[in-house]
């Protein structure tokens, strides 16, 4: 039996199997070749940031690694560079990506997540993933990169059919990709031509003592903000007001005072993050992990999910607990290649909690069984069905 099996259906008992038996285990990938998995906290912590472990495709052994393959006007970005380019690429995107513009945003998310709690009514019944928690993301992002509102349900569609693939539908990857890569290379076009006060514009001039970013790097970059941001941000959303929604001790903690939301975010991220895996790694030497040697070339999983509940590092790991000191948690990375978007992710699900829990003092979970996508990539809810009252309804 592969060590992993069951990973799918209930991750967490399987990465606690993982670490109490071993700290790392060779198992079948999702794409059929063989593959590495790291589980314990402080090996995950000490793997985010060896530079051996490198992120380039490159590097991985012709015949093992498949993955998603990307044309290279989108593959040309963070998720899969090293240094040095890695470091000029990010530097670069750091000079448009600033705490101040995030700042900025704090404004236009609640007036957002308000607009969409309205559409709600004052009670009723509702999918909340699909009415909340997938619309504010894609909206926000779409607003940073300054993409046209009619354009913004295509978005939505394209990068659901990236993270969830339907086998039934073999083809509807690449139209995606290829409907992606087409919209990109007008709108940027456009943004040339008449620039604007948005993030998009705003990668196409910055320079570095006369570096700039190329034209695939300016595609891929446009490509992997608004798969990412959006991505981890509606994952993390549902997965929070989950957690609170099963947890009516801690709910009524936070009702009580909504001002902690942002030290418990953390913990939310901590708890139930966006996602089972970091990005896939290669050794460009033999790397010896907590006593196992890992061959050149063979993939690597990380999984920050299962450091986030080894109880070496978080006591009672598996228990919600919003007054937990969550700092060091590993869901949004470490390292060089740290998520460059945590502090939107972060802002976003405090903004949507606290409006959620201020407009509907009566809300509760629906009827109807909670299904989980089938993605190492996404940890998240299908659906999230909630009943819902104004007070004094």
């Amino acid at each position: 039996m592969d060590p992993a099996d069951g990973l799918l259906d209930h991750p967490y008992d399987v990465y606690r199997r993982l670490r109490e038996s071993a700290p790392v285990h060779r198992i079948t990938g999702p794409d059929g070749t063989p593959a590495w998995i790291v589980t314990r906290y402080d090996d995950v912590r000490a793997a985010l940031a060896d530079p051996r472990l490198s992120l380039d495709k490159r590097h991985a052994t012709a015949g093992t690694y498949k993955g998603f393959s990307l044309p290279p006007a989108l593959d040309a970005n963070l998720l899969n560079m090293d240094p040095p380019d890695h470091t000029r690429v990010r530097r670069l995107v750091g000079r448009a990506f600033t705490p101040r513009r995030i700042q900025q945003l704090r404004t236009p998310v609640r007036e957002t997540a308000d607009r969409l709690l309205d559409a709600l009514g004052t009670h009723g019944t509702a999918d909340l993933v699909a009415a909340y928690a997938a619309p504010l993301p894609i909206t926000v992002i779409c607003d940073l990169l300054g993409i046209p509102a009619g354009h913004r349900r295509d978005f939505r569609e394209w990068t659901d059919t990236l993270i969830t693939p339907d086998p039934a539908r073999p083809g509807a990857g690449r139209e995606a990709v290829a409907a992606m890569l087409g919209f990109f290379t007008e709108l940027l076009a456009a943004k040339r031509a008449e620039p604007a006060d948005d993030l998009l514009s705003d990668l196409i001039a910055v320079r570095d003592e006369g570096d700039r970013l190329s034209e695939d790097e300016l595609m891929s970059l446009a490509f992997l903000i608004l798969f990412a941001g959006y991505e981890n941000t509606v994952q993390l959303i549902g997965n929070s007001v989950l957690a609170l929604l099963q947890h009516p001790e801690q709910l009524a903690a936070v009702r009580e005072d909504l001002a902690q939301l942002a030290g418990a975010v953390e913990e939310f991220i901590r708890y139930e993050g966006p996602a089972l895996f970091a990005i896939r790694r290669f050794p460009v030497e033999d790397v010896t992990i907590a006593g196992v040697t890992i061959p050149a070339g063979e993939t690597v999983w990380v999984s920050p999910s299962a450091a986030n509940r080894d109880p070496a590092r978080f006591p009672e790991p598996d228990r919600l607990d919003l007054t937990r000191d969550a700092s060091g948690h590993l869901a949004l990375g470490h390292g060089i290649h740290y998520c460059l978007g945590a502090p939107l992710a972060r802002t976003e699900t405090e903004i949507a909690l606290a409006a959620l829990l201020e407009r509907f003092p009566e809300l509760a979970l629906g009827e109807g069984e909670l299904r989980w996508r089938r993605s190492l990539r996404a940890r998240g809810l299908v659906a999230l069905p909630v009943t819902y009252a104004q007070k004094n309804f």
